[in-house]
């Protein structure tokens, strides 16, 4: 057995290490980015309060800092708040956001609550420009939130990009719309993500016989797609004709 150099046991040890913490590296920065998206919209929650108490001002390492100080803080200190959201601050605006979301959903229940929201509805859709892209956003939810059995839970393989290459997808919709389409037979959307990011990808329209239905569940679908085909389905590839 040949002894290897001190630089080539490092670099395995090293890779092994990498690879080792590369899932909780990668788990850890989503969930960063996550938490930084959603708090740098609800941190506009806490707009009712001074921003020397919700955000941090150059120069001070104390949060209460402002409290010592017997002049008007602006005027003390003209800078004051101008730093980031302090991080229990987030927290706190991101539980006023769970709990504002929370209400509105107790308002819909009643008869009260779902003429108010009907009314906010066709303010927001009487604004010019932003109605375009409210209603817009406010459709996409409806298809996904209430839309068929089969919206965006079926998983199903296409020949794409060409004929002869095939590649996985999620059925997003099976309405038809001749008078749009002009085709003849069936045409089902089929969204196809691109890989390792699933957030972005193509709609395709295919006919509806030319769809193969996978029994894989979505999850197993995303995995499938994330890891570059590298993780087989837990139910395995098998297909079924479509119904």
């Amino acid at each position: 057995m040949v002894k290897r150099s001190l630089p080539a046991r490092w670099q395995a040890n090293f890779l092994t290490g990498f690879f080792i913490a590369l899932p909780a590296i990668i788990s850890l920065a989503i969930i960063k980015w996550v938490f930084g998206t959603i708090a740098s919209i609800t941190d506009t929650l806490l707009f009712f309060l001074p921003r020397y108490i919700t955000h941090e001002t150059p120069g001070q390492d104390s949060a209460l800092w402002y409290l010592h100080t017997t002049k008007p803080v602006l005027e003390a200190y003209p800078d004051a708040g101008q730093g980031p959201v302090l991080w229990y601050w987030s927290i706190v605006s991101l539980i006023i956001a769970i709990l504002l979301i929370s209400i509105l959903g107790r308002l819909a229940r009643n008869y009260f609550g779902r003429k108010v929201i009907q009314w906010t509805n066709d303010l927001m859709l009487s604004i010019p420009l932003f109605n375009k892209v409210y209603a817009t956003i406010k459709q996409v939810n409806e298809a996904f939130s209430t839309g068929g059995k089969n919206s965006f839970k079926t998983v199903v393989m296409v020949e794409f990009p060409r004929a002869g290459m095939y590649s996985v997808g999620f059925l997003t919709s099976e309405q038809q719309h001749p008078d749009v389409f002009k085709a003849r037979e069936r045409i089902v959307c089929v969204f196809i993500p691109t890989t390792p990011n699933p957030t972005s990808g193509f709609m395709v329209l295919v006919p509806e016989e030319q769809v193969v239905r996978l029994d894989m569940s979505v999850a197993d679908g995303l995995k499938y797609i994330v890891s570059l085909g590298s993780i087989p389905p837990e139910h395995g590839p098998g297909a079924r004709p479509h119904d």
